[in-house]
């Protein structure tokens, strides 16, 4: 068992199941080194102008799931709007910067494997905001 797995096994505060809370935390933290990833190698690219907007939404994106990550990671003891706010900016963000570097992909492999986990991390932040959203 994985430490995210125990410690989200360990903890009494429960909102939502704990499976969709762990899926979310996961692929928000490989979101997030995965766009670290992709600003590497576009920063290793010959020509980077074109290049400029993917690198600034990678940033952003990359700190959106780095702090949503933290957030939900702290069982929701604070505030359920903030948490609720939290997911749908990180949504914004993996859709910002998966269109962007969608637009790259067929030059760059590192673009289209960017855009791919920031699709899948905005499936699951919307997957967990339903979730939360439903509960009373």
């Amino acid at each position: 068992m994985r430490a995210i797995e125990q410690m989200l096994s360990a903890t009494p505060n429960r909102v939502v199941d704990r499976r969709l809370l762990e899926d979310c935390i996961e692929v928000c933290v490989e979101c997030e080194l995965t766009c670290t990833g992709c600003i590497d190698a576009c920063l290793g690219e010959k020509d980077i102008d074109p290049l400029r907007k993917c690198i600034r939404l990678n940033q952003d994106c990359a700190d959106a799931c780095s702090l949503t990550a933290r957030i939900l990671a702290r069982q929701f003891g604070g505030d359920r709007e903030f948490v609720d706010a939290l997911l749908e900016a990180c949504i914004r963000a993996c859709t910002a910067c998966g269109t962007e570097c969608q637009s790259h992909a067929s030059r760059h492999e590192h673009c289209r494997i960017c855009a791919e986990t920031c699709r899948r991390c905005e499936a699951q932040c919307r997957i967990l905001l339903r979730a939360l959203r439903s509960v009373p």
